[in-house]
Formats: structure tokens, C-alpha cells, sequence
């Protein structure tokens, strides 16, 4: 056996070792939420054995929710290398477990987001069954999806299981159709806005800063705003919907709030940039590392906004099973008791630290190249697309928008590079003829001018050269061979299907697993 086998056997092993150790670890989660609801809650007879099964099915849940759709949050910030994946899953668990114990609240519906009538389900038995269904379908749907590195929203994913299960265990009437349109609506909705803000946001970057001849000046005046708007753009995100449980703000409230902090904000970064912005360098990497801190911060908020809002959907059904098996009836809200809460946390906290690390870099890297100023743009386009979507009334996924952040800048860079890629070959059309030094003169003063001297600069080149104006068929073909491809279309095509499947795909898995507990039951 030559030694390269040998490396080869024991690089397998260690994989297969580390693979063991989070699986071992994720069971001893399970097995200890199995033994505390069996010993500790006090329930017995068929309704605590479901509540035992459905306490180990919602940990695994969260270990899912975890393990896909936390990367949205620390992703970008990770893939622009401004903080570590250590670092980035370390603040993420701990912010993730500090939003779902602190603002996680004490009250959930228990048909998510009023998708099945309560009254189309015949007994609390029925219920019991149908929302065990849900969480294992949800769960079951997640793991695949990160398995193929796929970024897919948790509330689609509950929301299809629910809605499948329901309509297995009280027919197809039963389904509210009327609150499908708008999830279905989310679908276009949230990349679409997530990406037009971030775009939006990058060309602003790009325009007041980094287009400049003097950046280092451009970034005194224009750093502070952009981070003036991002910590009032966040306050008011957190008291809306971070804090929204335990802190009842009206959004006027909470947006005059949010612009005293960033207002105030604003003015310390100001001063501080005037005082240490000669220390900077005129260079794009020196303008980045502004960002970095931001980011970091970003990254932490969002993950606690992120465990506030979205433990619900590991927790949710669970605590809706809770409430049933305590009561024997079916209600339309349920409290959620802490020890629901903490299997919720936790279980997120774990699946992130043990399968995180996968999807963050898909979103963080293998989509398109992030750097602190793009990545930026996507924290704020979560943040600002949340908001003036819930101010609109419009059903928004916040993995979606963050996906869609990611694309927005991407294509964007690539419409950018190919324009500019495209007056490069035109200025060459227009000097046919010249000599080198003429056109490569031309080209290194056209590179260093500002925008409006780069219009002007072309505007007077084809006044003075009719005859080399190009034809239609001509741009074309020179946009076609000059185009920039800076978004990975394999990325594209692999999420979305995924958004598209998730919902009809985990609904016709709860539908089969409701069917095989209601036969083993009845059996």
C-alpha cells in the first residue's frame, strides 16, 4: 500500500470521526429532552408518550432551524472575512439562545400563521397527531436542504407541513386557501426587495465613495451617514419585531426611537472620522475595514432578532401539543412553557454550532464574492426590507431576503463590470488607428476620472469620432463577449428550486407521516 492510500484512509477516518461526534452529540440532545419530558412534566397515558416523541421531534427541529437557516444572519459577514466562522457561530448561538429565552414570548397560535380552521379537526387527538406530522415533516425537509447546501425558509417549511397534515387529517377544506396567496407571494416578494435594497445600497457605496479620486474624504462624510442610518435602521427592526413580545411599541414609536440612536450615532462617528481619518489609506481595502465592525454587530443582531421571532417555528407546534395534552381540548393560542422555550434555544444554538458551518458558506462565499462593503449592504437590506415589508403589509422570509441581498449585489457587480468592460472596447472602436500611446494615454486618464468626467470624456470622443460608432448588433455582441458572470447560476438554480419546493415538498411529507401515526395508533 503506498503512503498516499494511507493519507487518504486516514483523512476518511478523521471525516468519518467528526461526523460521528456531531451525530453522538445531536442524539444526547434528543435522549436528554427524551428523559426530562418523561420524568420531569408529569403527563402520562398516549398523550405523554406523543408529548415525548413530539419534545424529541421539536429538538431535532431546532437543530435544523439552526443548522440552515442561521447562516442568513452571519453568512455575509463571514464570507467577507469580517469575523471568523468560529467567532461568527459563536456570536450567533449565543445571541440566537439570548433572543429566544429573553423576547421569544409566552404566547404562539397553534395552527401557524391561521394556515388550518381548528374547527375542521375532530378531536384533540387529531390535533396531537397532525402537529407531531408537521414538525418531524419540517424537520425531515430542512435536513435535506442543508444536506444539499441549500438555504431554505423554516416558516415555509412549518407552514407546508402544517398545512399538508391539516388537510390529511380534516380534508382539503379545512386549509385556509385565502392566507396561501400571500406565502406564495413571498416567494417573489422577499428576494426581490432583499436584492433591489442591497443593489441599492452597494451603488450608493460605490457612487459617494469608492468612484472618488479621494476616497479617505468621501468615507469622512459618507461612513458615518450609512452607519448612522444602519443603527437606526436596526433599533427600529429590534423594537418592532426583536423585541416586539415583551415590549409593545407602535412602529411610529419604534422608528422615532431608532433615528434618536442613529442620529446620535452618526454624530460620534463623525467626530471620531475627523480626528483618525488621516490615518487612512486612499485605497478600497482601507475604506473596507470601516465596515467590519458594523458587521459584527449586524451579524449579533440579526441572530437575536432572528431566535425572537423564529424559535416559534421549532416550538410552535410543540407547545400547541403541550397545551392539547394538558387540556384534552384544541385552543387557538398556547403558552409555551420555559422548558418548551429552552428545548427551542438550545436546540438551535446546537444545530448551529454542529451543522451551521455549511450553509454559511454557501450564502457567506459560494454565491458570489463578498467584502465588507457588500456584505453591509445585505445586513441593511435585511433590516430595511423587514421593516418597510411589515409597515406594508407584505409577507417577507428573511432567508429569502437575505438570499435574495446576496444575489442583488452580485448582479449588480456583474452589470457594473460589464458596462464598464464594454465602454473600454468602445473607446478602442473609436481610436482605430491611433497610436498605442494615444489610446492606453486615453484609457489611464478615463480610469482615474470621476464619473461625470468619465461622461463627459466619452460624450466629446464620439463627438469627435462619428464614423466609429457602433451598431446595435454590434454593442451587442460586444456586451455579450465582454459579459461578466460574478453570481455562481448553479447557486441560482439549486435555491431556487428549493424555495419553490418547499412548501408543496414538506406538506405531502406531513401528510404521509400524519397517515402512518394515525395507522400505527389505530392499528
Amino acid at each position: 500500500m503506498e503512503f498516499k492510500d494511507i493519507a487518504n484512509i486516514e483523512k476518511s477516518t478523521r471525516r468519518g470521526s467528526k461526523e460521528s461526534l456531531r451525530l453522538g452529540i445531536g442524539l444526547i440532545f434528543v435522549v436528554a429532552i427524551m428523559l426530562y419530558v418523561s420524568l420531569g412534566i408529569g403527563i402520562s397515558g398516549p398523550h405523554g408518550v406523543m408529548l415525548v416523541v413530539a419534545a424529541m421531534i421539536g429538538g431535532y427541529m431546532a437543530m435544523n432551524i439552526g443548522a440552515n437557516d442561521v447562516a442568513n444572519n452571519v453568512g455575509p459577514a463571514v464570507g467577507s472575512h469580517a469575523i471568523s466562522m468560529t467567532g461568527a457561530v459563536i456570536i450567533a448561538a449565543i445571541f440566537e439562545m439570548a433572543g429566544a429565552l429573553i423576547a421569544g414570548g409566552d404566547v404562539v397560535t397553534t395552527i401557524q400563521k391561521g394556515i388550518i380552521n381548528p374547527a375542521a379537526i375532530a378531536s384533540s387527538d387529531q390535533f396531537i397527531w397532525l402537529m407531531t406530522a408537521a414538525l418531524l415533516a419540517g424537520a425531515l425537509w430542512l435536513n435535506l436542504a442543508t444536506a444539499f447546501g441549500a438555504p431554505v425558509s423554516t416558516t415555509h417549511s412549518i407552514i407546508g407541513a402544517v398545512l399538508g397534515a391539516g388537510m390529511a387529517a380534516g380534508g382539503v377544506a379545512a386549509a385556509n386557501w385565502g392566507n396561501l396567496v400571500g406565502i406564495a407571494a413571498s416567494w417573489v416578494i422577499s428576494p426581490v426587495l432583499g436584492g433591489i435594497i442591497a443593489a441599492g445600497f452597494l451603488f450608493w457605496i460605490k457612487r459617494s465613495i469608492t468612484y472618488r479620486e479621494d476616497m479617505v474624504s468621501a468615507a469622512r462624510r459618507m461612513v458615518p451617514l450609512l452607519i448612522g442610518l444602519m443603527a437606526f435602521a436596526f433599533s427600529a427592526y429590534l423594537i418592532l419585531k426583536g423585541f416586539s413580545r415583551i415590549w409593545k411599541v407602535g412602529a411610529v414609536s419604534a422608528l422615532g426611537i431608532g433615528a434618536l440612536i442613529g442620529i446620535s450615532t452618526y454624530f460620534l462617528l463623525a467626530k471620531w472620522m475627523s480626528r483618525d481619518a488621516s490615518t487612512l489609506e486612499n485605497t478600497k481595502k482601507s475604506i473596507n475595514r470601516l465596515f467590519t465592525t458594523p458587521l459584527i454587530c449586524a451579524a449579533a443582531l440579526l441572530s437575536f432578532a432572528h431566535g425572537a421571532n423564529d424559535v416559534a417555528n421549532a416550538v410552535g407546534p410543540l407547545a400547541a401539543i403541550a397545551d392539547a395534552a394538558r387540556s384534552g381540548m384544541v385552543s387557538g393560542k398556547a403558552t409555551i412553557p420555559f422548558w418548551v422555550m429552552f428545548v427551542g434555544a438550545s436546540g438551535i444554538a446546537i444545530g448551529l454550532m454542529l451543522y451551521g458551518p455549511k450553509l454559511i458558506r454557501t450564502v457567506g462565499s459560494e454565491i458570489t464574492e463578498l467584502d465588507q462593503m457588500r456584505a453591509f449592504c445585505i445586513a441593511m437590506s435585511a433590516a430595511v426590507t423587514v421593516i418597510l415589508a411589515s409597515q406594508l403589509g407584505l409577507p417577507v422570509s428573511s432567508t429569502h431576503i437575505a438570499v435574495g441581498g446576496v444575489f442583488g449585489v452580485g448582479f449588480l457587480r456583474e452589470f457594473i463590470k460589464t458596462s464598464y468592460s464594454q465602454m473600454i472596447e468602445e473607446i478602442k472602436q473609436h481610436h482605430a488607428g491611433a497610436d498605442k500611446e494615444v489610446v492606453e494615454d486615453f484609457l489611464n486618464r478615463f480610469e482615474k476620472a470621476s464619473l461625470a468626467d468619465k461622461r463627459v470624456m466619452l460624450e466629446r470622443l464620439k463627438a469627435h469620432a462619428e464614423a466609429a460608432d457602433l451598431s446595435k448588433r454590434e454593442r451587442k455582441q460586444i456586451r455579450k463577449v465582454y459579459r461578466h458572470e460574478l453570481v455562481k447560476r448553479s447557486a441560482i438554480y439549486k435555491i431556487a428550486a428549493a424555495w419553490v419546493i418547499t412548501v408543496p415538498v414538506s406538506g405531502a411529507l406531513a401528510a404521509v407521516i400524519y397517515y402512518m401515526i394515525v395507522g400505527m395508533v389505530q392499528s
